[in-house]
């Protein structure tokens, strides 16, 4: 465990690259293997504003990088934080509750939150309205979001008191989970079932990104599944019946234009519906 956290630690730059390029290259082959769906798509022109996305992301988290690290610095060297606060003290136990509660602050919460208000909602919305769900769409955030997104990541490391290599060993592993369950693969349904009981399954996440309510406010995890099960916010469904987009904005078109993906938490959007099932 000390070598893992020993890497992490000082984890050079060009292997954070290797790790985002080499998940999407691997789960873009898988998915193309073995797809759950065969979206009559052109797979490049699709990633474009995907890409440009996980670009301003990167470029965005790179920036303030630095407050990530003065943070994780201040925690340690005052012992402040709830890994400081356990009675008891082991580096396994430290790496498994740290994970644990970065998921929960720096990615359940922050998506709760982002679906319960409203002008958060209409900035992630960007990401709900891509209609071919695929592993590019993992970063498919609008520049504002990954603000957001990271002031929860910074909240976590401060509640948690996470050292620096607990916090690149999250935001890896964070990547490389979004990927896989954004990725448009086709597990079997009892092998995507048992691991939706620890992680969050490429079956799980999917239903988050159904069109219609209530499934669109359903499944916030990233990593862990524990999150979803413990609040109440899981919820199951057939993935055959899966129609990806957000039905407030369902111009396909438009959802696929970087300038009107930019523009579009500043608009105005149709009223959501519930499928019939749950009026």
């Amino acid at each position: 465990m000390e070598w893992l956290m020993r890497y992490f630690e000082t984890i050079p730059s060009s292997h954070r690259s290797i790790l985002l390029v080499g998940g999407l290259a691997s789960f873009w082959l898988f998915e193309s293997a073995v797809p759950l769906f065969r979206f009559q798509y052109k797979k490049w022109r699709h990633a474009l504003p995907n890409l440009f996305f996980t670009l301003t992301t990167v470029i965005i988290n790179f920036a303030l990088a630095f407050l990530l690290l003065q943070t994780a610095d201040w925690v340690t060297a005052t012992k402040f934080g709830f890994l400081h606060w356990l009675p008891v003290h082991a580096l396994w136990v430290d790496i498994v509750l740290g994970l644990l509660l970065l998921d929960l602050i720096g990615a359940y919460t922050a998506h709760y939150v982002e679906h319960r208000v409203k002008p958060l909602w209409m900035v992630h919305l960007v990401h709900h309205s891509d209609h071919k769900v695929d592993t590019t769409t993992a970063n498919r955030h609008h520049p504002l979001e990954s603000v957001i997104r990271f002031g929860f990541t910074l909240l976590g490391v401060f509640l948690v008191g996470a050292p620096i290599g607990l916090v690149m060993l999250y935001q890896s592993c964070s990547l490389v989970f979004s990927q896989f369950n954004h990725a448009n693969i086709k597990l079997p349904k009892r092998v995507d079932s048992w691991l939706s009981y620890v992680i969050v399954s490429p079956d799980m996440h999917k239903i988050h990104h159904h069109y219609r309510l209530p499934y669109t406010d359903a499944n916030y995890g990233n990593i862990f599944s524990i999150w979803d099960r413990l609040f109440g916010t899981y919820m199951n469904f057939e993935r055959e019946q899966l129609v990806y987009g957000v039905d407030v904005f369902p111009d396909e078109q438009k959802n696929t234009q970087i300038k009107e993906l930019l523009k579009q938490p500043f608009q105005e959007y149709q009223k959501p519906t519930l499928a019939p099932t749950d009026k």
